[in-house]
């Protein structure tokens, strides 16, 4: 009987060969510290979604009622749900276990709130990236466990590819359209960035260089377009500050000048 070859020397065959043409890149594994904060960052993402869709099954049984809840904050939500339903008793027997586990899962929801802190505060490069306004606890984590290590990329501003705040073009021939952001990259820290620009923009109250480019962007495109170019830009200034050790430079505000006599 032949020799014959053993199926997987020639599956080894075959992979140096396509490593060794390039077909391969290397792929990076982010470190023990930097999973371990995703997962945390992960977890609590998960139980304010289920805590908010238990939210708005509360708010669907009261308005098939006929009552309406408002926007009251968290703090009062239970006491306003308690006050609507008294008069149905079966509306109040339905709406307290719901109101129970609203109760243990804001509860949680603190606690890991509490160890993100926990890690943000011993954390030296979170505590820097903090300094660009807007920029919380929960975004600066979220983009130092994403990035992991700021020499990975280049350029700054390949960053915001990486995370899918590019848009995505499509050409062919003489067909060359752009559409909206790819969101081809890791969401955790996307949606984090965009909800910084949000607030950036929506609640700012100090000016800054960055809000005011933003500003006028939104004047040019609207609100929704600023948002993603301001979550694209802050990408890249956090790894530039990340990469160079560096402050966040608010800039200096253009004065207008007098009006002539």
């Amino acid at each position: 009987m032949p020799w014959a070859v053993h199926p997987s020397r020639n599956d080894a065959r075959g992979i140096a060969q396509i490593v060794r043409t390039g077909w391969y890149r290397a792929v990076h594994v982010k470190s023990p510290a930097c999973r371990s904060w995703r997962a945390l960052l992960t977890a609590r993402r998960m139980v304010l979604n289920k805590l908010r869709d238990v939210e708005n099954g509360v708010r669907a049984l009261l308005r098939e009622a006929g009552l309406k809840l408002g926007t009251p904050g968290r703090k009062h939500f239970p006491g306003r749900v308690r006050e609507l339903a008294a008069p149905d008793p079966v509306l109040a027997k339905l709406t307290e276990p719901l109101l129970a586990i609203i109760a243990t899962m804001t509860r949680e929801l603190a606690r890991l709130t509490r160890q993100v802190l926990a890690v943000v505060r011993d954390e030296p490069v979170c505590r820097r990236l903090m300094g660009v306004p807007g920029v919380g606890p929960l975004t600066a984590l979220a983009f130092r466990a994403t990035i992991d290590r700021p020499d990975r990329f280049r350029r700054s501003r390949d960053v915001g590819a990486h995370l899918g705040l590019t848009p995505k073009r499509y050409q062919s021939g003489e067909t060359d359209v752009q559409g909206g952001i790819s969101r081809c990259g890791d969401e955790l820290a996307r949606t984090a960035l965009h909800e910084t620009a949000h607030s950036l923009l929506a609640r700012g109250r100090r000016w800054s260089a960055l809000r005011a480019w933003g500003m006028r962007v939104a004047k040019r495109r609207g609100m929704a377009r600023a948002r993603v170019a301001v979550a694209r830009k802050l990408s890249t200034i956090l790894h530039r500050m990340w990469a160079d050790g560096a402050e966040f430079r608010w800039g200096e505000e253009e004065v207008a000048p007098a009006a002539s006599a």
